[in-house]
């Protein structure tokens, strides 16, 4: 049973907060199995800076209560960054919000409800949008990624030796990648026997655990029209030349060392560390795309998520139903996330909703 505990809140007045009994190591263990580990990071020093805050104002963490976390909220738009000198940002708010509740779930606790925070989170945002003040208004603006649409796709290829290991390497992470709407932890994921040819010679089949859903998928990609950017053949490209190197197993996409070979184990003090067949991280996976686009010199900000928005928008754009491109990519049916990922044109196009209207 957990344990009840007096705590004073930062307005003077005294209530019980259940103190959270501690899980054991082992369980602690075995519920970090079951989280993402970009999720885990993403959301570690959040829960950390949330940990250490309620600490010293002598409030329970985990579980939190719903006034914890009204306070804590309060507390973050109230209070300048050190590295940038402004309070965090709506999107980072969002952020925090999630990564309380993921420790929550994570440790097998009840999350916090969140409805009064959110409203505390929504008059913020309000507050900044209708300021006089141009950084206010960029401050409540979320950040996205940008859309690696095929045009960008061909741009960023283009800059890869395709004769060399890493080329295939990087043009079959970035094509395959936008093919299935992948994300970084689903394609570092991927070993040579994910990938399956179609016996019709159609293209190839791609096994892949999407981890949001918690469930397999095995979207079909076609062979492209165009074979500098055709997903199948780049895929193909490098499972054989993966093969030449002796690799018929294991992960798709490996670390390449400066010599532009398959990299040995990494050794720390004599142990070894990292994946133990040289499996990309999640990080390796986003700096190729990150890479590729300075050497193409296209503005943008460009991480992984690039791929997944960038197959959202083109297959939009073709006319391709809603439900169609969410099954392929591994969203749950009716997800409103799916549409976050759409990139808008400048309202200028025959995508118009005026167009035809009879005005």
């Amino acid at each position: 049973m957990s344990e009840i505990v007096p705590v004073r809140t930062e307005t003077g007045v005294e209530r019980a907060e259940p103190r959270g009994r501690e899980l054991s190591s082992r369980a602690r263990a075995d519920v970090a199995a079951g989280i993402p580990a970009s999720t885990s990071r993403a959301y570690s020093s959040d829960f950390a800076q949330f940990a250490a805050w309620c600490a010293k104002g002598d409030h329970v963490g985990l579980p939190a209560t719903p006034e914890t976390i009204i306070e804590y909220v309060s507390h973050l738009i109230h209070t300048p960054r050190e590295r940038t000198g402004r309070p965090y940002s709506p999107a980072s708010i969002e952020r925090v919000i999630a990564s309380i509740r993921t420790a929550h779930h994570a440790a097998g606790v009840q999350p916090p409800e969140t409805k009064g925070a959110r409203k505390v989170l929504a008059g913020y945002k309000a507050q900044l949008s209708v300021s006089d003040d141009d950084a206010d208004r960029k401050h409540a603006e979320a950040r996205r990624v940008s859309a690696a649409v095929p045009a960008m796709l061909r741009k960023m290829v283009a800059t890869f030796d395709r004769d060399s290991l890493k080329g295939k390497r990087d043009a079959a992470l970035l094509l395959l990648g936008h093919a299935i709407a992948g994300r970084a932890s689903e394609m570092v994921s991927l070993n040579i026997a994910s990938v399956t040819k179609d016996p019709e010679e159609r293209g190839i089949e791609v096994r892949v655990y999407r981890r949001k859903i918690k469930k397999w998928t095995t979207p079909k990609v076609m062979y492209g029209t165009n074979p500098a950017t055709c997903p199948v053949r780049a895929t193909l490209a490098l499972v054989e030349a993966m093969e030449a190197e002796g690799r018929t197993t294991g992960p798709l996409f490996t670390r390449i060392d400066r010599h532009g070979r398959i990299a040995p184990p990494l050794i720390r003090k004599g142990r070894q560390i990292g994946d133990p067949d040289g499996r990309m991280t999640t990080d390796a996976a986003s700096d190729v795309i990150e890479n590729a686009a300075a050497a193409a010199k296209v503005e943008g900000l460009w991480r992984s998520h690039s791929l997944r928005r960038g197959f959202v928008t083109a297959a939009r754009a073709a006319g391709k139903d809603l439900v169609d491109i969410g099954r392929h990519g591994g969203w749950a049916d009716g997800s409103k996330a799916l549409l976050a990922y759409i990139e808008e044109d400048d309202g200028w196009s025959d995508n118009n909703p005026l167009i035809g209207i009879g005005l």
